[in-house]
């Protein structure tokens, strides 16, 4: 069954999904983010290329050729049709992280989904209708509080 993350409690939804993508890649693991608002995405792309002066991430949209051979995919299309053309063959499937408001089509294909939440209350809300439409989907999703970790020694 799908593991469903929720980190909640997030200062900037897309900047904290930058620190997941970047660790992902240090961890040599590769992921797929959904998101079905094209400008969204495309903020984010962009923020992976300068949210921090130090570090790169490398990641390409799912229709690029060089897709297979990069470790962060960006697709605003079906995900278990861009994870195929990411992930051919043998290789592993990526966790896929949602950027959407709402649940990604095929998540349960996905061995792990991670949902990141700010502090804003559409972002919020919009949380709470996946929780619930996960739950109904018969997955049991777990929660992570950000504050908490970031104020902790």
């Amino acid at each position: 069954m799908t593991r469903i993350d929720f980190a909640f409690g997030a200062p900037d939804r897309l900047r904290t999904a930058c620190q997941v993508a970047r660790k992902r890649y240090l961890a040599g693991q590769r992921l797929l983010v959904y998101c079905s608002d094209g400008s969204r995405l495309a903020t984010f792309d962009r923020m992976l290329w300068a949210f921090d002066d130090t570090s790169f991430v490398p990641h390409v949209l799912a229709n690029d050729p060089l897709a297979p051979d990069t470790p962060v995919v960006l697709t605003a299309a079906d995900p278990q049709q861009a994870a195929a053309k990411a992930a051919p063959g043998d290789a592993p499937r990526p966790w896929l992280l949602n950027l959407d408001d709402g649940c990604p089509p095929g998540f349960d294909a996905f061995e792990r989904v991670l949902e990141i939440v700010s502090d804003d209350h559409d972002d919020r809300q919009a949380a709470r209708q996946r929780w619930r439409a996960y739950q109904g989907a018969g997955h049991v999703p777990r929660s992570h509080d950000l504050a908490r970790r970031a104020s902790a020694p």
